[in-house]
């Protein structure tokens, strides 16, 4: 992919002045509404921060923002016939280049990462302008790439798990879908919590899910986990491709069943129905709705810095495959997370 503008330079880096690479999109649709073009480079306002990026990933939600569905995702993003948010990506990590004159937690030269999925996207480009509550320090010890494959879907996993699933140390906690960006980081994370992880993936995933650790390892293409008579605290469903009522007979009597990913039917079903299974049956089914903060940034990044979890990278790509990445993740090709090189 080519572009026109020549560049600028200035001392020893090419640049273009007052512009940069970034993936537009003007309509919904698949991926071939996404490409490289030459925009305006952003200029933090109040209190925002300019962040050069070095590297972003892709998650299910960059997809579903590219098409627009389910339907009901427009005007919660502001664009009913045309998309509102120019260019997606929200997991980002790179370096401070300037600063709004309210930021008083970081300084340019800083390192950084985040989640932008509450300040407007953007990280599929050179630049992006960030509220400074949405990104915390990137821990010196770790890579761009790494940090970048963090924050939504940890985010996801912490909060499906401590807050949905209000886990404990010591329960059978059943990780659903757990060769996925999500699944992978709930995985560990449960370890950390103390319970007793038993992961559940397909047969070509089952050795990069068994380098996570988990207690017990289940194929669902030779055992359906909820037919083994083994029941379990905490279901977090990651990949959500079956009815809620196919997961109930695998809970304990007091069990919670946390829907995180998978289809939109199975989402609307928890969404609608969760409420009702729940009185009916006993056991606490939920859906989660992440709420991106940065106590939460903190905390993941400090787990990240201590070794205590890692993200799994499963694939890369640079800035002009983004399209690529997002039809792979689609079609749920993508073992791990995919990560965007930038810089």
């Amino acid at each position: 992919m080519t572009i026109s503008s020549a560049p600028v330079v200035q001392g020893d880096e090419p640049c273009w002045s007052g512009q940069m690479r970034a993936i537009a999109q003007t309509e919904y649709g698949g991926p071939e509404v996404l490409s490289l073009q030459m925009v305006p480079k952003p200029v933090p306002s109040d209190n925002e921060v300019l962040v050069r990026i070095y590297a972003a990933s892709v998650s299910a939600g960059d997809w579903h923002l590219m098409r627009g569905k389910p339907l009901f995702i427009r005007p919660m993003f502001g664009g009913v016939r045309q998309p509102k948010i120019k260019t997606l990506g929200s997991d980002v990590a790179g370096r401070v280049e300037a600063v709004g004159p309210g930021v008083t937690q970081f300084q340019p030269g800083d390192e950084v990462f985040g989640d932008l999925s509450e300040c407007g996207f953007g990280a599929f480009a050179e630049y992006v302008c960030a509220a400074e509550a949405a990104l915390v320090l990137k821990p010196e010890n770790i890579a761009f790439e790494v940090a970048a494959a963090v924050p939504g879907s940890a985010l996801a996993a912490l909060q499906g798990l401590r807050d949905c699933g209000q886990i404990l140390p010591g329960q059978k906690v059943l990780i659903n879908g757990a060769s996925g960006g999500v699944g992978s980081l709930a995985v560990q994370l449960a370890k950390g919590f103390g319970a007793e992880v038993t992961a559940v993936c397909s047969t070509k995933k089952v050795e990069m899910v068994r380098s996570l650790h988990p207690d017990h390892l289940i194929d669902y293409t030779q055992t359906d986990f909820t037919q083994t008579g083994q029941r379990y605290d905490l279901i977090l469903d990651a990949a959500a491709y079956r009815s809620i009522l196919d997961y109930l007979p695998a809970l304990t009597p007091n069990g919670t069943y946390v829907l995180v990913g998978g289809a939109t039917a199975q989402f609307l079903q928890g969404m609608l129905l969760g409420p009702l299974i729940s009185r009916v049956s006993g056991r606490r089914v939920t859906c989660l709705a992440t709420k991106p903060n940065q106590a939460d940034l903190t905390t993941l990044r400090d787990l990240l810095a201590t070794g205590k979890f890692a993200p799994f990278i499963g694939q890369r790509y640079d800035l002009s495959e983004v399209p690529t990445a997002i039809r792979h993740l689609e079609q749920r090709q993508v073992t791990g997370k995919a990560v965007i090189g930038v810089a």
